[in-house]
């Protein structure tokens, strides 16, 4: 899943970043308004976590105007203002969950976790296919006998994207461009290569291809 970070200081914005990239996210981060706001309407982000008090434009200006451009990118509202009138605020501006400053990564993770399944419909706490689950903490994959199998951060990535879209024909193109941050080196031929790493771990029929058209993930041919 690919995430839009708007942090503007200059700590934690990169703390935040690399435990985001460490939990399997491909995160992206903007440290102005303007520059966020630019980002969010141009790119095909999962997840946008939005700090208030930015420099240039304040988040819930940004959030505004990406609602009326049609931008429905799930948002959490990263602020140091805890009343509720800000809350209430910021829901009825478009956001999707709020998180107060001083907060602890886990508090976030699972916040993201939660907005993301709700958001592509999956009402479930651990993501389940038919012989398994994905432990997203231990980015592992818990077969229904026990055995456990490690999964590589981009394998992470891209199974889970997989699972959150079941049954979607998912192109190279969009997979690459939901499992890899901005900076990071995109080869969509690179993502055939990982489908088949997973096909080895969690069985060949799960990941179906289509010809001319990608992959689809839990349906049989």
């Amino acid at each position: 899943m690919r995430l839009l970070l708007v942090e503007d200081d200059a700590t934690l914005g990169p703390q935040l970043q690399a435990g985001l990239q460490r939990a399997g996210y491909a995160t992206d981060i903007a440290t102005d308004g303007i520059e966020a706001e630019i980002q969010g309407k141009l790119e095909p982000y999962d997840l946008v976590i939005l700090d208030l008090g930015l420099p240039k434009r304040n988040g819930l200006e940004i959030l505004a105007n990406w609602r009326s451009a049609q931008v429905t990118t799930p948002v959490i509202i990263l602020t140091a203002r805890g009343g509720w009138q800000d809350k209430v605020t910021g829901f009825n501006t478009g956001a999707d969950d709020y998180i107060s400053k001083p907060f602890q990564i886990e508090e976030l993770l699972a916040r993201i976790s939660a907005v993301l399944k709700r958001s592509t419909g999956n009402a479930l706490e651990t993501l389940h296919a038919a012989h398994f689950k994905l432990n997203e903490q231990t980015q592992t994959v818990i077969f229904n006998h026990g055995e456990q199998c490690n999964l590589t951060n981009i394998e992470f990535r891209l199974l889970r994207y997989f699972m959150l879209h079941s049954g979607h024909i998912l192109s190279k193109s969009v997979l690459t461009e939901h499992i890899y941050a901005y900076d990071e080196d995109k080869d969509s031929n690179v993502i055939e290569v990982y489908v088949n790493r997973l096909r080895q771990k969690i069985g060949s029929h799960l990941i179906q291809t289509r010809r001319g058209q990608g992959y689809v993930f839990g349906v049989a041919s």
